[in-house]
């Protein structure tokens, strides 16, 4: 099983993402959790024109994909996986783990540095949640994550399947929690113990700094409690609670492609509204 999915990693990733992509679209047209309030058409011709530009830039730049560095390094003996003798199944799930834990730190670090969060503000500045926001990063900030996650393979010794799996895993987890979906409360709670849900991440999306410094995490939802940055519920409610950056609602630069491109670099600072409750 293990050497299908690295021999056929392209159409394991995509038979996935779609699938997923596919599966979250459906559930919010049929158990939609908010009312939206810019166009869907606009909204996703955009986030996903960024998310393919994404794509693009990544296959230019780096000759590997993160999988084929892994084997790279494997063949080089570099990491602790390929220095320590386990077996390979622990090593697969201690590296997911792991580097699941070095994207939480990664993303609350583009929350702290300002430079970073000029950044991570186009993630950020989603007027609306759905399915389309899981994938919607600047380019220059999804380049940083890919030499961040390279330096981690490197520093792990992850196994190449372990990479796959973690890249698959992640993004469909944020199709997932970023996704505009109803779930019953009482499936929640049980959920949000182990993974993270829309209701928990859709915190992480409010105009309120103290809620948007809160729920970092992406995947496993143990991270936020470890370091104390959980959040259960937003202070105004899953209904009433706005979603985005108090300062910048312009559609122009919130929702078309040029205006989230060029986002980082008009004059930005975090506005007072961002930095406590509004009364």
């Amino acid at each position: 099983m293990l050497e299908y999915i690295e021999a056929r990693e392209t159409v394991f990733r995509l038979l996935t993402f779609f699938s997923i992509f596919g599966a979250m679209a459906l559930a919010e047209w049929l158990f939609p959790k908010r009312l939206l309030t810019v166009a869907k058409a606009k909204r996703w011709l955009n986030n996903i024109s960024l998310m393919m530009l994404n794509t693009l830039a990544i296959r230019l730049i780096f000759p590997i994909a993160a999988a084929g560095f892994a084997a790279w390094c494997t063949t080089q003996g570099f990491g602790l996986f390929n220095l320590i003798s386990v077996p390979i199944w622990v090593a697969i799930i201690l590296s997911i783990v792991a580097l699941d834990g070095i994207i939480w730190l990664q993303h609350r670090m583009f929350h702290t540095v300002p430079t970073l969060w000029r950044l991570h503000a186009v993630h950020h500045a989603d007027k609306d949640l759905d399915v389309t926001s899981g994938a919607r990063f600047h380019t220059i900030e999804i380049l940083l994550s890919m030499v961040i996650k390279f330096f981690a393979i490197a520093l792990l010794g992850a196994p190449a399947v372990a990479v796959i799996l973690f890249e698959v895993i992640l993004s469909g987890m944020a199709l997932f929690n970023h996704s505009n979906v109803a779930i019953p409360a009482s499936i929640d709670r049980w959920l949000r113990v182990i993974v993270v849900t829309p209701d928990m991440h859709r915190i992480h999306h409010s105009i309120h700094r103290h809620e948007s410094d809160a729920n970092f995490g992406f995947n496993l939802a143990i991270w936020d409690r470890i370091f104390h940055t959980y959040k259960a519920e937003p202070d105004d409610g899953h209904y009433a609670m706005r979603i985005g950056i108090s300062s910048h609602r312009d559609d122009k630069q919130v929702v078309w492609l040029p205006g989230l491109l060029s986002l980082p670099f008009t004059l930005f600072q975090r506005t007072p509204n961002e930095t406590k409750r509004s009364h």
